[in-house]
């Protein structure tokens, strides 16, 4: 099996960087992350307000995928997630969406082991690792690796975890896919600005559909597909995943709008990846049934 260290890392993506790892359709394969502040943060004397960052979220790449053309679909499965010994999570006044009750600045450094994530000595829990960034490069220009979009970046969604699929639109051959940012533990929303952060190591498959449109992101569970979007708002980024969504189920389903619609509000869900990167994201839950 291949082995892509994390020492060639993107903060950024585009279609100018070019490929450290190469890879082919069907190949297993590992790659190491870095954690959001490129492992920066070793003691609980360190805040994030007096360290020097030039960038967040390094991720780990490009890796060129051989067979892969732009229009493709890039069908990422998640087969594994290993995570490293230790995680971090920051805070300071203004973090996240209840910064302004944050007064003290602190970092608090959380151990994992055997699967158990060890908050404190009274508060345990397990593991629920996933991966924040993941993408490929973008139809044109520059997205730094903090931000969501169209071609996946950091979406922040929970459901991007071992045992599950992405589904990533192809805008330039090769699709250049990179990955980082992964967490022990995150809430729906990240709702502080933090998960636990922490590096890893991921083991990926993967494989491409032809002639199949994609225009967002979509996760499959074992039960949904999941339409992930996201926008300036969470209005914004709603009516952009509800439209794809209606859409799909329209083509599959042979229906009309109207009745496209209707079945989206009595049967999907919207739920909230993430709030606080500089895009927001949504996730519009599909049943399978509705586009199998």
């Amino acid at each position: 099996m291949k082995f892509f260290g994390k020492e060639h890392y993107i903060t950024s993506f585009s279609a100018k960087h070019q490929p450290k790892y190469f890879v082919d359709l069907g190949e297993t394969f590992q790659v190491e992350t870095h954690d959001c502040y490129g492992g920066a943060f070793t003691s609980e004397s360190q805040l994030r307000t007096s360290m020097k960052m030039d960038y967040i979220n390094p991720a780990t790449g490009p890796i060129y995928i051989n067979g892969v053309e732009k229009g493709d679909i890039l069908c990422i499965e998640i087969e594994n997630i290993e995570l490293d010994s230790q995680g971090v999570m920051v805070l300071y006044p203004g973090m996240g969406r209840l910064g302004n009750k944050v007064k003290i600045e602190d970092t608090k450094i959380i151990l994992i082991e055997n699967g158990t994530v060890f908050y404190n000595e009274q508060l345990q829990f397990k593991v629920r690792p996933m991966i924040g960034v993941i993408g490929v490069a973008p139809v044109d220009g520059e997205i730094l690796s903090e931000s969501p979009g169209d071609h996946g970046g950091n979406m922040d969604t929970k459901y991007i975890t071992a045992g599950n699929k992405l589904y990533l639109p192809v805008f330039h051959d090769g699709a250049l896919l990179a990955l980082g940012d992964l967490h022990a533990a995150m809430g729906d929303g990240e709702l502080n600005g933090s998960g636990i952060e922490i590096g890893g190591k991921v083991t990926l498959k993967v494989s491409k559909k032809e002639n199949q449109p994609l225009a967002l992101p979509v996760v499959e569970t074992l039960d949904s597909y999941m339409f992930i979007a996201s926008e300036k708002t969470v209005e914004k980024a709603a009516e952009k995943g509800m439209i794809t969504a209606v859409e799909a189920i329209q083509a599959k389903q042979s229906l009309t709008f109207n009745d496209a619609y209707r079945l989206l509000s009595a049967l999907c869900d919207i739920q909230i990846s993430q709030l606080v990167n500089p895009l927001v994201t949504v996730r519009i839950s599909v049943p399978k049934e509705l586009l199998m």
